[in-house]
């Protein structure tokens, strides 16, 4: 899904991922769950899988710099992965690294309420959007 991602709301994590040779994963879910602790689980669930599917893409498939940025917009959470990598648009079901892979933005399209990219000047920006009302 090729798009217009939000304008920005407030930042509420924005994070470098250069230097780091592979995803640190686990790190950063633990940084949207801190960024996040005042929303409901299901939504900071639903962002650590996204935000854990979008890197690891940019990983697979893009070149650094990488960077994640997480906004907070109203009610929803717009999450966004850039990468220095222009020429690898995001395809749903498709990888190039084999036949065994290409599921994660089908993962994405089922969670997210919206997901898109972005060509910028030096690279892309694949976002995604989730509901995140705030807990009681």
């Amino acid at each position: 899904m090729v798009g217009s991602s939000h304008e920005r709301g407030e930042v509420v994590l924005d994070v470098s991922l250069t230097g780091a040779e592979t995803p640190p994963l686990r790190e950063l879910r633990q940084s949207v769950r801190g960024a996040m602790a005042h929303l409901e689980d299901e939504c900071v669930e639903d962002a650590e899988l996204l935000v854990t599917e979008l890197v690891s893409n940019a990983y697979d498939h893009g070149h650094p710099p990488i960077a994640i940025r997480l906004c907070s917009v109203s009610s929803v959470m717009h999450i966004e992965v850039e990468d220095g990598d222009r020429a690898n648009l995001p395809q749903v079901g498709v990888s190039r690294l084999g036949g065994e892979r290409g599921r994660g933005l089908v993962l994405v399209d089922q969670l997210a309420l919206s997901w898109g990219f972005d060509a910028t000047a030096t690279g892309k920006v694949v976002w995604a959007d989730v509901s995140c009302p705030v807990s009681n």
